[in-house]
């Protein structure tokens, strides 16, 4: 495909703030010409301005698209072999260019943690999405690839010692440096607002499986309230994020035939530093707490200095138990902050691996860990300063 197109890659929404990231990586990484790649977005005077200040070629394409236009997307998605699109709250602004893709039959990455959207773009465009040959790959930053990545690889550790899958795997972020994204709050108040008007969502939200139509796992458990974890001997709390990422893990497990098992559990949770009553007191502040909301919630469009973001860094732990009390776990590292550093990276290293690593007649609406986890964990390790090992 990435010979019958003009461009391997368009960013589309490269002046907002973690486009401009991605256009300034791409620009930074790839500056030998090995991707013809362009910037999107509903300005070309922005357009300009943004690729003089981050030192892209003066002849670095810029092509105008609009969400509000539709045909300004089905032209850029005929252009492209794999659009990276940061466009969002995706429920808002992402529908047009889903189903622009699906049609053309062209790559598509994102960002999205929206998982009402999510289902309804699998309904509305997997068949098309499969009948074209177009790659959609949802969730392709912090929220979800660490998550989905770590699993898969603590399973395959798990297959390799053991003979079989873990039927339990837990996340815990062990330790985390930085912000989330002013997008990722953007389409969380805006998911908010649609259970609001539709309690078919909130329903949705609740269910793990709500990503996986036509199978249903056993019971999971809920992550919801502060407990003292022995397997990691600390107090956990709920993490914001796990009601995007466990419910991407059910998907990569349900879209690849089920390697980790029809019975698989999974939950993920935070750990919190502090012994006895001070751990508790502190488990229980964070999960009355709200990161997103408030005076200084990020907005989109802003984000941390570039010494922030550098500064950042993340570290998840993965364990797969086995029914004989022995466990396995993958420590998963990123060495930038979250929200924008890290997730710059690691969506435009997805979509240069489904550009390069992933065969065309694949089509369809995938995960990161169902489609491309073997060739994206060596890239984002390569390339992308995320480390997996396992002990």
């Amino acid at each position: 495909m990435a010979s019958e197109r003009e461009f391997d890659l368009i960013v589309y929404g490269a002046t907002g703030f973690t486009g401009r990231l991605v256009a300034e990586y791409l620009a930074a990484t790839y500056s030998d010409g090995s991707i013809r790649w362009a910037m999107a977005g509903r300005s070309a005077e922005k357009l300009e301005r943004v690729r003089g200040e981050i030192g892209a070629p003066a002849d670095t394409a810029l092509v105008t698209a609009d969400a509000a236009n539709p045909a300004s997307l089905r032209a850029m998605a005929a252009r492209a072999s794999v659009i990276i699109s940061t466009v969002g709250p995706y429920q808002l602004y992402g529908s047009e260019l889903i189903a622009a893709c699906a049609q053309s039959g062209t790559g598509y990455v994102d960002l999205c943690g929206e998982p009402n959207w999510m289902r309804a773009m699998i309904d509305a465009h997997e068949g098309t999405a499969k009948a074209n040959g177009a790659r959609i790959v949802f969730s392709c930053g912090f929220d979800s690839i660490p998550f989905d990545l770590g699993v898969w690889c603590v399973q395959q550790a798990a297959k390799a010692r053991w003979g079989t899958p873990a039927a339990r795997v837990k996340g815990r972020v062990k330790a985390m440096k930085g912000t989330f994204s002013g997008g990722t709050a953007a389409s969380m108040k805006a998911t908010m607002a649609a259970g609001a008007k539709d309690p078919s969502v909130l329903k949705l939200m609740i269910d793990p499986f709500a990503l996986t139509p036509g199978f249903t796992g056993v019971d999971q458990p809920k992550g919801l309230m502060p407990h003292y974890d022995e397997t990691v001997e600390a107090w956990v709390a709920p993490f914001i994020m796990a009601v995007i990422n466990t419910k991407n893990v059910h998907r990569t497990n349900a879209l690849a035939g089920l390697p980790y098992g029809a019975d698989f559990r999974y939950d993920e949770m935070m750990m919190v530093p502090g012994l006895g009553e001070a751990g508790k007191a502190a488990a229980e502040a964070i999960a009355n707490a709200n990161p997103m909301g408030g005076k200084d919630a990020p907005k989109p469009g802003e984000g941390p200095s570039r010494e922030e973001r550098e500064s950042g860094f993340y570290e998840l732990l993965f364990i797969a138990e086995n029914g004989d009390g022995e466990t396995i776990t993958a420590t998963v590292k990123g060495d930038r902050d979250p929200g924008y550093g890290s997730t710059s990276k690691m969506i435009a290293e997805a979509a240069i691996c489904l550009l390069r690593d992933v065969p065309a007649d694949r089509g369809g609406i995938w995960t990161p860990g169902a489609l491309m986890a073997e060739p994206l964990t060596k890239r984002l390790e390569a390339r992308a300063g995320v480390t997996f090992s396992v002990s």
